[in-house]
């Protein structure tokens, strides 16, 4: 795992073993990457992961030039090994959170400019989270929100859905506010 462009360019993520988290893939990092490129200004914006895992995403991120992310992982391994990892590269506007993202949600009171979820693709639920983040307003205007799910799962009769990508076995659903 590795960031793949910015100024964290070609660092390598080593997560500790035996985690029970199912980071994004290079390939599909990259495919979403480029979609995001294409459309959005990635410069000073503000994030929001959900289920943040390692980090991964939160980090490119950051290294695309976002402002702020805030990465929320109820996960004590995975949230340890994010603040490490943030330690050891010197991350400015890296916030995490060590919460369950479902009541988190309902509490949290703030706007993004991106909000990326990538539940455990076996989670019950999945379809809530959109309705959860357009209720609680945590989407800007021209916000986007991003689900990584499995292939199995569609979310296209989701209010706000736009658009899915698929990477593999792996699909990000596109939402508005």
């Amino acid at each position: 795992m590795r960031v793949i462009s910015g100024k964290y360019r070609n660092r390598r993520l080593h997560p500790p073993p035996g985690i029970d988290a199912r980071p994004t893939t290079d390939y599909a990092k990259e495919g979403l990457f480029n979609v995001l490129q294409h459309s959005v200004a990635l410069e000073g914006i503000r994030v929001l992961d959900l289920f943040a895992g390692t980090g991964n995403i939160s980090l490119e991120f950051l290294s695309r030039g976002a402002e702020e992310v805030v990465s929320v992982e109820q996960d004590r391994k995975l949230f340890d090994f994010m603040q490490r990892t943030s330690r050891d590269l010197g991350t400015e506007g890296w916030r995490m959170v060590k919460s369950d993202v479902f009541p988190f949600l309902s509490m949290h009171r703030g706007v993004y400019d991106i909000v990326f979820a990538d539940p455990p693709f076996h989670m019950e639920g999945i379809e809530r989270i959109p309705e959860l983040v357009r209720g609680n307003g945590l989407l800007g205007t021209d916000g986007i929100l991003i689900v990584e799910h499995s292939d199995t799962t569609d979310l296209s009769a989701v209010p706000g859905y736009q658009r899915t990508r698929s990477y593999g076995l792996v699909q990000f659903s596109f939402f508005t506010p």
